[in-house]
């Protein structure tokens, strides 16, 4: 197992209907790969995003799951209270960060304490 810090929250269509996402590690190396479930930390059974991953991997890797396109932030949810992570668009070899990731005060913002009697 591989245990990452996107979850099914982030990109819900693996664990909703088993959709396949290409993911690599950002910075690739040379040597024998293993193969991996790439999973989430939400204590769910289905928090998953990739089965079966031939990869070379070392603690702390910066992984790229690919084609995630429009699918990624309009399926997100805050589910577990986790921010929505950022959005990076990747044109060749440049990459632009299109929406920032949410922080625990902007999930919290908009709720109002209850009134006093």
């Amino acid at each position: 197992f591989a245990i990452v810090d996107a979850a099914m929250n982030d990109l819900m269509r693996p664990a909703l209907y088993d959709a396949y996402h290409d993911i690599v590690a950002v910075e690739s190396r040379d040597g024998d790969t293993r193969i991996y479930e790439i999973v989430g930390p939400v204590c769910e059974s289905g928090d998953f995003l990739g089965h079966d991953r031939a990869l070379n991997l070392q603690e702390g890797d910066v992984l790229a799951i690919k084609s995630a396109g429009a699918y990624g932030m309009s399926m997100s949810s805050n589910y577990n209270t986790r921010p929505r992570a950022v959005e990076v668009m990747v044109d060749g070899a440049q990459c632009h960060v299109i929406r920032q990731r949410e922080t625990i005060h902007s999930l919290f913002a908009l709720e109002q304490p209850l009134a006093s009697n």
